[in-house]
């Protein structure tokens, strides 16, 4: 990580020439500006800069959606203004002499911060916790599948044949690891010069498929860390000439790539002035903690269907959920069982929650939003969860099933009082109609799998 003195010194010192300024979009994208680094010193750090509005109204061509109340042609598409967090200033150490900063996005005039960026949505909730005297720690565990096509050739070639890095199922298997250490190797220390420390890779279960994790931190920061690692990923695959993609569901046949994420409250303080709000000797299932983590379990399992979207956002997300796959399909938590959309995991202080529904498309800062929302409400309420599951949850066919669909999510989002009174009206109003966007275009799209059902005989 960098001070802006440490970020002058390099300048002085031509160690780094330039700074990135980005924040993530609705789909978790970084987007942004290069500085020149004394520019950026000079104005950037206490100026801010601006960007376009239309970048969180956009689709994932870029193209301007009509319909959004926040921007649009008939308001001219304006600018928002981006305030660099100074405590996410860091070496981006996988590129060149350069430097990386996120924003928080305001509004232009009013310089309030702006209720549908993802950042914000995600602060809010930090904010709620604050206010109850508890800080969200998080943790989120990426898998992705990683490919020896560049990035340029698969798309020419429609994204078939794409040459995997594995050739067999690898799961924990390390001399597949080791065939992938130019990239791997290289990211993890990458990812720990840019200060986001890396606890270990190893091969997952799909055919070129790894998981690499870094280690927890309060939800916005970690959020931020989720964005960083994701950017190094792929930017390092494509200086190599390879590719990495975080689709849910990268194909039919191979296992379905998830964003584990784990959550726990903390009474307040800094660094190690903070402990478990979880932790406790009340009876829970197999394991013993507070009334805090029942509720809170509780309230994140009874509102999975109105904060769906923010877990499973794309219409390839669904296609994750299948039963006997290693996704959860059914609302059940367990200790320690993998077939439950939530596990408690840990003991004493390292009690927490780990919510196995997110896939590896998810924005960072919608899912944590998403998930402290779920249990702050949980915790209000007292609501209980159901008892613990034994077994395998994919033959308890009683149990209620995740969201089968972007659209049926979608309205389940729209019509829920929970997420309105937790996020706003107009965040809800804003992202229902995005994701309604991203199911209507995908409605339109004629594919690969029609043809091959109906050209020839229907």
């Amino acid at each position: 990580m960098l001070t802006v003195d440490g970020l002058a010194e390099s300048v002085e010192l031509g160690t780094v020439d330039t700074v990135v300024v980005g924040f993530t979009d609705h789909y978790g994208r970084l987007c942004g500006k290069r500085f020149d680094a004394g520019f950026f010193l000079d104005e950037a750090v206490a100026g801010g800069t601006h960007a376009c509005d239309y970048l969180l109204t956009t689709d994932m061509e870029m193209e301007p959606v009509p319909g959004y109340r926040f921007a649009n042609w008939d308001l001219g598409y304006g600018d928002v203004h981006l305030v660099p967090d100074l405590a996410t200033l860091r070496t981006a150490s996988w590129l060149d002499r350069t430097a990386l900063v996120l924003c928080d996005v305001e509004d232009a005039r009013t310089h309030e911060q702006v209720a549908v960026a993802p950042r914000t949505i995600l602060r809010r909730q930090v904010e709620a916790a604050a206010a109850l005297g508890r800080v969200p720690m998080a943790g989120t565990e990426l898998e992705y599948y990683l490919y020896r096509t560049s990035y340029r050739d698969a798309a020419r070639s429609d994204y078939r044949d794409l040459d995997a890095v594995g050739w067999y199922l690898e799961d924990y298997q390390l001399l597949q690891g080791s065939r992938t250490e130019e990239f791997t190797g290289a990211v993890r220390r990458h990812l720990r010069d840019s200060g986001v420390p890396v606890e270990n890779s190893k091969g997952e279960w799909g055919r070129g498929q790894h998981e690499l994790n870094v280690r927890y931190a309060p939800a916005l920061e970690m959020a931020d860390r989720h964005a960083v690692y994701k950017q190094c990923l792929k930017e390092v695959a494509d200086q190599l000439g390879w590719s990495v993609t975080f689709m849910a569901k990268v194909a039919a046949d191979q296992a379905g790539s998830s964003c584990h994420v784990h959550v726990s409250l903390w009474r307040g303080g800094d660094g190690d002035g903070r402990t478990s709000a979880f932790a406790g000797d009340t009876p829970l299932g197999p394991v013993a903690g507070s009334d805090e983590l029942r509720w809170f379990l509780g309230g994140c399992m009874a509102r999975v269907p109105d904060v769906m979207v923010f877990y499973a956002p794309t219409v390839n997300a669904y296609k994750r959920y299948a039963d006997a796959s290693w996704a959860p399909t059914r609302v059940a938590w367990s200790y320690d069982n993998r077939t439950a959309g939530f596990r408690v995991v840990g003991n004493g202080q390292s009690l927490r929650v780990e919510c196995r529904i997110p896939g590896a498309d998810t924005n960072p800062y919608l899912a944590l939003a998403g998930l402290v929302a779920s249990g702050l409400d949980g915790v209000a309420n007292r609501t209980e969860p159901p008892d613990a599951f034994a077994g395998d949850v994919y033959e308890a066919r009683h149990l209620p099933h995740v969201p089968r669909t972007l659209a049926e999510a979608v309205d389940l989002f729209e019509a829920s009082a929970f997420a309105k009174a937790a996020f706003g009206e107009d965040v809800v109003e804003h992202y229902a109609h995005f994701f309604r966007t991203e199911q209507a275009a995908f409605d339109a799209a004629v594919t690969d799998w029609e043809r091959a059902r109906y050209f020839e005989r229907i």
